[in-house]
């Protein structure tokens, strides 16, 4: 067995179950402050706030925030009220730090966000809006991989044990009628967890077969000579299904919904600029990524380019997807049935969306108090 494998073995059996900690994929090893600012607080300051702390992942998967800090949207929205933000690597250290209130609000991964909740016994955050849609993909090696009923026998990754695409995947291999022990990856197929950063290495030196992964790591692995072999939106009706949302500490919404709002506000309006300005857009991602505070380097154009057509900008949180992803956790033995009524409060998005002439978002009955 090669170095490569024992390592990453030796990754996959350090990383915790899901009922302790559901993970979400992210780059660098811990929370980094972003100290760039496009625009300077100016004006008044929000709910007499000198700042609002956010915090997001450094991939393109969370394209919004990233964007609109790049572009200065956030800050120009917040005026006088300055705009901290921190990069973390995976959902369970912001959770952590919106619990702690380090952040106040963050985009963050379903699988997390309903761990989180799930955890407080539905005191610690609400999920305030969507973010993003699709962007993962199976990638495998076309040399190994033919079809997607030629995986029996082989090694695919994803993230972390239970995050967002493990479930996933676990999901997808039980309905092709894989047998797989969900805790320990093992059997028809083994499913190996390594963190994003190593996936492209261990892709090139045969360590593994394919990766089920969000982007840009599975554009990362197609330009190393990958094949998509799957892309996730097509076993999701209309192929729209949550990987980002915006959370908030319940306490920072009930003190501060006017801070709450403007940074809703941003979204939407960075949303749709992106949506309007799809070239501008990619290059202001790969600028902020480039970033030394967020991945510290620009990526190639094979691989932003479709890693940032793969992902859908979205308002809606897209709420009956987050709950059937529950479920797929619960099915896969990684997470008790949990109880979701309450996770979603959507009055100030729907606030937001109605004063720039958009539709309100629906909490698919997983609203109230």
């Amino acid at each position: 067995m090669s170095a490569v494998r024992h390592r990453l073995l030796a990754v996959a059996t350090a990383v915790p179950l899901l009922t302790v900690a559901l993970g979400a994929c992210g780059y660098g090893s811990e929370a980094k402050k972003d100290t760039a600012a496009a625009v300077a607080p100016k004006g008044p300051k929000i709910d007499g706030l000198d700042s609002v702390k956010i915090g997001f992942f450094g991939n393109t998967t969370h394209a919004t925030p990233l964007i609109g800090l790049q572009t200065g949207q956030f800050q120009k929205e917040l005026g006088g009220t300055a705009l901290q933000s921190s990069v973390f690597n995976a959902g369970p250290a912001e959770i952590e730090a919106l619990n702690s209130g380090a952040i106040d609000i963050g985009w963050i991964g379903p699988s997390p966000a309903i761990n989180g909740y799930v955890k407080s016994h539905g005191k610690s955050l609400k999920i305030i809006a969507g973010s993003a849609s699709g962007g993962v993909s199976l990638i495998v090696n076309p040399k190994k991989i033919s079809g997607l009923d030629d995986l029996k026998g082989k090694t695919i990754a994803t993230p972390q044990l239970g995050n967002t695409q493990d479930v996933a995947l676990l999901n997808y291999l039980a309905q092709k009628g894989y047998k797989v022990d969900a805790t320990s990856g093992k059997g028809d197929v083994t499913v190996q967890r390594i963190d994003n950063k190593v996936t492209p290495t261990a892709f090139q030196q045969g360590s593994i077969d394919g990766a089920w992964v969000p982007e840009p790591t599975a554009s990362k692995l197609v330009a190393a000579g990958g094949k998509t072999l799957l892309d996730e939106k097509r076993l999701w009706k209309d192929g729209k299904f949550v990987i980002t949302n915006v959370i908030v500490s319940q306490r920072f919404l009930k003190e501060h919904p006017k801070a709450v709002e403007a940074v809703l506000s941003a979204s939407v309006k960075t949303n749709a600029w992106i949506r309007s300005h799809p070239a501008e857009a990619v290059k202001a991602l790969n600028d902020k990524l480039a970033d030394p505070s967020i991945a510290g380097k620009a990526l190639p154009t094979d691989i932003i380019d479709p890693a940032f057509q793969n992902v859908d900008v979205t308002d809606d949180p897209l709420a009956a997807t987050l709950q059937e992803e529950a479920d797929h956790a619960v099915q896969a033995g990684l997470l008790k049935k949990p109880d979701l009524k309450g996770i979603y409060d959507l009055t100030l998005l729907n606030k937001v969306l109605k004063s720039e002439g958009k539709r309100p978002a629906d909490d698919a009955g997983l609203g109230g108090n």
